[in-house]
């Protein structure tokens, strides 16, 4: 038996109930980003590919080398973390109008491919940006292959 998400419609005040069904109004449903408000914060990510590997690198700004944790099991790579809050607590005249910036744990997860050299993975933190670098195995590399006579 499959398990289906029921969804809750709401009622609708447009002129055309059936185009706020779609795909694109969907994914902009309070219910779609509430995972993603209730998990503390997440960093951003980008990951480039070369003929030698794949590099990843993540911006965790007010971070330590010590902050972070990188694992590697069953093929997936986790970047793990916490960043405390950095409010004056000892000042009790302080009153904060706008907070907007971000704290608690983060947890990212990528499955590697099966490309990736997993033994050879290495990690680097400098200036709060972290970069991974994922070193391709040797036999999936590319190679030339010469016809024979």
């Amino acid at each position: 038996m499959a398990l289906t998400k029921y969804t809750v419609r709401r009622p609708s005040l447009a002129p055309w109930p059936e185009l706020e069904t779609n795909r694109l109004s969907r994914l902009f449903d309070d219910n779609f980003f509430a995972p993603i408000r209730n998990s503390g914060w997440t960093p951003a990510v980008s990951v480039t590919e070369n003929a030698d590997g794949l590099s990843l690198t993540a911006e965790l700004p007010g971070l330590t080398q010590e902050d972070v944790t990188i694992e590697v099991e069953n093929n997936v790579l986790t970047i793990s973390g916490e960043k405390s809050e950095t409010r004056a607590s000892e000042d009790e005249e302080l009153k904060y109008h706008v907070v907007e910036r971000s704290y608690g744990s983060f947890r990212r997860a990528f499955t590697l491919p099966r490309t990736v050299d997993a033994e050879k993975i290495s990690a680097s933190f400098e200036n709060g940006v972290l970069h991974v670098t994922l070193p391709k195995a040797p036999e999936s590399k590319s190679r030339r292959i010469e016809i024979g006579a």
